[in-house]
């Protein structure tokens, strides 16, 4: 079992920035595809970005390329999404998730973050 815990969430102006971080507790996060989900107010959880186990490859919603980046350390022991230039749509629960393959979509993770609350004022 792997649990996930989430931090960095908070209240930012519109064009702000936010770095949210994933850990697992006390283990190694090296052999997992990771990723961030965004449960907006009132709509289902959707994807946002993932990582590959090495860190080589990324994919991004088209709604958040070229204002987020996803990264992990090279301990793996956290993973990171940077968020610039947010929106007032960027507002939600952000979800880290880890998979064993892929994580494109709500269906592939095996494991869930419990979220962080991030949200952007206009």
């Amino acid at each position: 079992q792997v649990q996930l815990v989430e931090s960095g969430g908070g209240l930012v102006q519109a064009g702000g920035s936010l770095r949210l971080s994933c850990t697992a507790s006390g283990r190694t996060l090296s052999r997992y595809v990771m990723g961030w989900f965004l449960q907006a107010p009132g709509k289902e959880r959707e994807f946002v970005a993932s990582i590959s186990s090495s860190g080589s490859t990324t994919s991004y919603a088209d709604s958040v390329k070229g204002r987020f980046t996803i990264s992990r350390d090279n301990a793996n022991i956290a993973v990171y999404l940077q968020m610039n230039s947010l929106r007032p749509e960027d507002t939600g629960v952000y979800y880290c998730a880890a998979g064993a393959l892929r994580i494109e979509n709500v269906r592939d993770p095996n494991y869930w973050g419990q979220g962080t609350q991030v949200t952007v004022s206009s």
